[in-house]
């Protein structure tokens, strides 16, 4: 008789599914749901499904707004670097911050989890991760799917997905039309790459001849895999409190295509912005990246975030007032650029001052 089998029949855990490893997991990781609980929800686990009372989380009559994303080749440092710890928190982080520009508060979270063969513990710390970021947000961790595939993914590979659920009050949304030219353009520090343009971060890794367990060229107290999986910066708290502190026309969260592509997606099509680059401080990450690859100015600011991962824009009363309540939620704040007149087909943002990067 084979090892593994039922008497002559073969069983899931031949074919490569372990049943008990998985249940492991899902024991593993029920107190980090319920953590995350709020009002609204307990963030149990073990149901079929998930309720959420809009009532209990003190909604009158809103409007849900739902948001899915993924990390992308990011997970491939996480992989080969050995690192799980984090990586959770970019998961949140993409989906939430995209759930706050709306105006929408983030109320619960699940998730997606597929690999080739369970490994329990990293599991547990990728699950960790995702609810260390569903505190940060203020959602409940209320479910998810741990997916194992045998012959889908290679040896210790697994993919992330999200999706988040917020919700906003009738007639609160935040969409951008009221925006209008002469106002202000107020960026939020990142992290770091935070989680996107990976592809060419890896192609720079593998160009320069480096490994992600020596020392990070810019920073050496890291090494290169921990310094470029620094978490994704979650700004939910911040901008809710600047959004209901009132004057936020319009928010923009900087993922893939960067300063470029992200903020004219919030504009009225007859306005662009104007972005002055030497208005703040990038991290080193970004000025290594160049460097190291000769990446020109404005590929980098349709590529990265470039040291600002939120953008909001305020009409110029307001503007002192708005960074005043973003920086007392412990933000990097920077005016950035101006709302202007959309000439012909100009693009709907432009990034000047590129010499200091």
């Amino acid at each position: 008789m084979t090892s593994g089998t039922s008497g002559n029949g073969l069983t899931y855990r031949d074919a490569g599914v372990d049943i008990d490893a998985g249940n492991a997991l899902v024991e593993a990781i029920k107190p980090l749901a319920k953590a995350t609980a709020r009002k609204g929800s307990d963030a149990g686990l073990g149901g079929f499904g998930a309720f959420f009372d809009l009532k209990a989380a003190g909604y009158n009559d809103p409007i849900l707004v739902a948001t899915t994303d993924g990390v992308g080749t990011k997970l491939k440092i996480a992989i080969e670097a050995g690192e799980h710890g984090t990586i959770g928190i970019d998961l949140v982080a993409m989906c939430v911050n995209d759930l706050v520009v709306q105006g929408a508060e983030p109320l619960l979270f699940l998730d997606y989890f597929a690999t080739g063969k369970l490994d329990v513990e990293s599991g547990r710390q990728i699950v960790a991760g995702i609810s260390d970021g569903c505190l940060q947000a203020g959602c409940a961790l209320v479910g998810g799917e741990t997916a194992e595939m045998p012959g889908m993914y290679a040896k210790g590979d697994y993919d992330l997905a999200g999706f988040a659920v917020g919700a906003v009050e009738r007639g609160q949304q935040i969409t951008g039309s009221d925006v209008k030219a002469g106002d202000v353009v107020l960026g939020l520090g990142s992290s770091g790459v935070h989680s996107n343009g990976y592809s060419l971060v890896r192609k720079v890794v593998s160009v320069a001849g480096l490994d992600y367990g020596a020392k990070a060229p810019f920073d050496p107290t890291k090494t290169l895999g921990a310094a470029l999986l620094a978490p994704t910066k979650i700004y939910v708290k911040s901008c809710l409190a600047a959004i209901r502190a009132g004057g936020v026309k319009a928010l923009a969260h900087i993922t893939g295509g960067g300063l470029l592509e992200n903020i004219p997606r919030v504009l009225p099509k007859d306005l662009a912005c104007e972005i002055d680059a030497a208005s703040w401080q990038q991290p080193p990450v970004f000025a290594w990246l160049r460097k190291t690859a000769g990446i020109d100015a404005q590929e980098m600011a349709r590529t990265f975030n470039c040291g600002i991962g939120m953008v909001l824009v305020t009409a110029p009363d307001r503007a002192e007032a708005v960074r005043t309540v973003l920086q007392s939620a412990g933000e990097q704040v920077s005016v950035i650029g101006t709302i202007r007149a959309r000439v012909d087909d100009e693009p709907g943002c432009r990034v000047v001052n590129t010499g200091r990067w």
